[in-house]
């Protein structure tokens, strides 16, 4: 019975400054990086994902000019560029697993990328036994919303750690908290971990 610690996409394009930027970006990166300083042990598995798009192209549709920040977005994230590299206030030493996700085509949950040997983290928490997973990372209304819906899928008792998440909007990700709940994930501050 072991547990997993899933980082979500914590990178220079979705914080302060970035090409996406999340208010409150940097914080959570800080915030997770004291966490982990704390509670690496507590984890058998820590897993980071990345988006991690393909310069060239509009990575099946989730590139546009015109974006709907929906279903399509600005230029982020591209392969190789400062932008998809972790923000670095994120320690990293820690993560047992680093997963690239969204190359050519849209990818919002951890669960639809691979580790750089090709595992997916499906397969990652699965070898591990993981039974309970706690999430944190950027950005609550978008990809902390889909891998932890993921990873209740896969079977996993999940806690989304509020206070190192940050979202979009204010209400959006309020929705998604209240969807996350819903279905089954357990919300919690860090200190109650």
């Amino acid at each position: 019975m072991s547990r997993a610690l899933l980082i979500v996409d914590v990178q220079n394009d979705f914080t302060e400054g970035g090409a996406l930027a999340v208010a409150g970006g940097d914080a959570v990166a800080a915030a997770v990086s004291a966490y982990l300083a704390a509670h690496t042990g507590d984890y058998d598995v820590i897993v980071a994902s990345r988006d991690w798009h393909d310069a060239e192209g509009d990575n099946g549709g989730h590139f546009a000019e015109s974006p709907d920040y929906v279903d399509s977005w600005p230029v982020h994230c591209v392969a190789g560029t400062p932008g998809a590299e972790y923000d670095p206030l994120l320690e990293t030493d820690a993560v047992t697993h680093h997963v690239r996700k969204g190359q050519g085509l849209p990818a919002y949950s951890m669960f639809e990328g691979v580790t750089d040997s090709g595992e997916t983290v499906g397969a990652v928490l699965t070898a591990a036994g993981v039974i309970s997973a706690d999430v944190v990372g950027i950005a609550t209304d978008h990809c902390v919303r889909a891998s932890a819906l993921d990873a209740v899928a896969h079977g996993v008792r999940v806690r989304v750690l509020t206070d190192l998440v940050a979202g979009v909007g204010a209400e959006s990700s309020e929705a998604a908290l209240i969807e996350l709940a819903h279905a089954g994930a357990e919300l919690v501050v860090s200190a109650e971990v």
